[in-house]
């Protein structure tokens, strides 16, 4: 359901090489004069490389003095565990989301097999990503075999290479205690501590967290139209976030009509009650700190966490 590796909001701006101006000195060797001028440019573009860096490095620092400064929200242990029960209910209809470490199958989404707790997939990168990382810690498992077959079908539905043994040997590895706390940092490294940061920087409290944790799961941490960033961008063009000065809870409408939309483009017909009869029903009840008790519908089944 989602792609990882493709974010360029890291990516440090590259200034161009400086362009000489001044008039030229006839005497001088037109020879010497480019060859001064072109050991330059790979200076002048790593010095700018370096200021921008550095420039990042001062802004992450400010952001993080700020969100120091700021209540827990989502992340604190409580909320935490709600945040997962809610995406679990969604992803694999339970609120025990500690049993799904071992569920994988295809849905037919195009994604090929989904897997695991956020629902990892083989045709989506993170999927691999997670085996890749898993592997350099522990490099006997049950599933460093399947490393060739899962980056040729990275990017499709293919079951090429991992039929018919991968779906048991997922299973199987899950029930080791090191590919379960796996499963784990993966889902905070590239899912739930960004959303959460980048939520808090937009001034959104802990309903509003969990509404951008839930998308960054489904719809991947992209760029594009239809990655969350995307959606972000798209939503910010209808309202303004609390940080910039707007309502909170017009912006979470705004939020959430492009992300049901963005659902529905992909897969017409898709049931959309994670967003509609859950994070919809919260917001509409004014409930942005995502108090329990909670009840919310999730594909017609009834969900409550007292």
């Amino acid at each position: 359901m989602k792609r990882v590796g493709v974010l360029l909001l890291g990516a440090l701006p590259v200034i161009a090489a400086g362009v000489y101006l001044a008039v030229p000195d006839d005497s001088a060797d037109p020879a010497d004069t480019a060859a001064a001028a072109s050991s330059s440019a790979p200076a002048t573009a790593e010095s700018a490389r370096d200021d921008a860096k550095d420039r990042a490095e001062e802004e992450r620092e400010a952001d993080d003095a700020l969100i120091a400064d700021l209540p827990p929200g989502l992340a604190a242990p409580a909320k935490k565990e709600l945040a997962q029960q809610l995406v679990s209910s969604a992803e694999n209809s339970t609120t025990k989301w500690r049993t799904a470490y071992g569920s994988i199958q295809d849905v037919g989404d195009g994604d090929g097999y989904t897997a695991g707790i956020v629902g990892f997939c083989t045709g989506t990168h993170d999927l691999l990503t997670l085996v890749e990382r898993y592997t350099e810690a522990h490099p006997d498992n049950g599933l460093a075999g399947y490393l060739p077959a899962l980056r040729e079908v990275d990017g499709s539905d293919s079951h090429e290479g991992l039929d018919p043994g991968f779906t048991a040997a997922w299973k199987a590895e899950a029930e080791v205690p090191a590919f379960r706390a796996a499963q784990e940092e993966e889902r905070d490294r590239v899912y739930f501590e960004p959303a959460v940061r980048l939520a808090k920087l937009d001034g959104l409290g802990t309903l509003g967290q969990f509404v951008y944790y839930d998308a960054m799961v489904f719809h991947g941490p992209d760029t594009d139209a239809e990655g969350f960033y995307g959606l972000r961008e798209r939503a910010m063009a209808k309202a303004r976030t609390p940080g910039q000065g707007g309502a909170e809870k017009a912006y979470l409408d705004a939020f959430l009509d492009v992300r049901e939309q963005a659902m529905e483009a992909k897969r017409p017909g898709i049931d959309t009650s994670r967003v509609g009869t859950a994070q919809r029903r919260f917001l509409a009840a004014g409930n942005m700190k995502l108090a329990t008790p909670l009840v919310w519908e999730m594909y017609g089944d009834t969900y409550r966490v007292p």
